[in-house]
């Protein structure tokens, strides 16, 4: 594994690869890392994949920014593509980081050659619930990791038999990050940003796709019917989840990258 820095208008972005051959670019969610993507997993590098992890601005060991915006996170996603010397690449994304893949998707087609939207939470028809986000940066900023579980309300929030694994993993990721300042500008911002204006829209893709979602016991704040909606508009997407009573596919890193992997087979670097 190699680690560098890709610097795009001033923003510091942390990333790393490992692996050769096909590349695949893997971007975390809200709050997260590069760390959990995969959660850890290299059976993608085995699979014959050349893959690529960054942590998105203000997160892990990236700088903060003065914007979290999409249209900024996507063209830190490109940046890091081209700092890598990646013109083609599978993506693959949980929540925030699938939206800003498809918003690439979108932009610029011809540097995508498939896409796996994990865990989608984006609703361009819905509410973005701003005040549970805005509690959520409060939290943070008053109370640092302990004062952000606290604003999760894990107990009202999640169902008891996922209560203490959700607790944990919040306060594992949480300390994996250098700014918690700029993570709370993220909680504000990013849900404020639109990576696409409606369903329709994602009609126009034109690659392999697969969406990855999380049934509601374990992970309600990624409906399932989100994930449908998703893949139903994407056109041939698939549609992927874990069976009724089982951990989130998406918690999963070896059965995840073996998803990815499938869909990699696909797709024309």
């Amino acid at each position: 594994m190699s680690e560098r820095t890709i610097e795009r208008a001033g923003v510091r972005l942390a990333a790393e690869e490992s692996g050769e051959g096909a590349p695949v670019v893997l971007l975390h969610g809200l709050t997260a890392t590069r760390r959990y993507v995969v959660m850890g997993s290299r059976a993608l590098e085995r699979r014959g994949h050349r893959v690529i992890r960054y942590d998105a601005r203000g997160h892990g060991r990236s700088g903060p920014a003065p914007a979290y915006a999409y249209p900024e996170l996507a063209a830190d996603l490109l940046a890091v593509m081209d700092g890598f010397g990646i013109e083609r690449a599978v993506l693959a994304g949980a929540s925030m980081g699938g939206h800003t893949l498809l918003r690439v998707a979108l932009d610029a087609p011809e540097r995508v050659a498939g896409v796996v939207v994990v865990t989608p939470a984006f609703d361009p028809e819905g509410d973005p619930e701003l005040e549970r986000w805005d509690a959520l940066a409060e939290g943070l900023r008053a109370g640092g990791i302990e004062g952000f579980v606290a604003a999760y309300r894990v107990e009202e929030q999640v169902p008891p038999a996922w209560q203490t694994t959700v607790a944990t993993v919040l306060r594992q990721r949480m300390a994996r990050h250098d700014d918690l300042g700029a993570v709370a500008d993220a909680l504000q911002q990013v849900p404020r940003s639109r990576p696409f204006e409606s369903w329709d829209e994602l009609g126009r893709l034109a690659v392999p796709a697969l969406v990855v979602a999380s049934r509601d016991e374990a992970d309600p704040g990624h409906p399932l019917a989100l994930g449908e909606r998703c893949a139903a508009a994407i056109p041939g997407a698939r549609l992927l989840t874990e069976p009724e009573g089982s951990s989130p596919l998406a918690w999963q890193g070896n059965r995840l990258s073996q998803a990815i992997a499938e869909l990699a087979q696909e797709a024309v670097v």
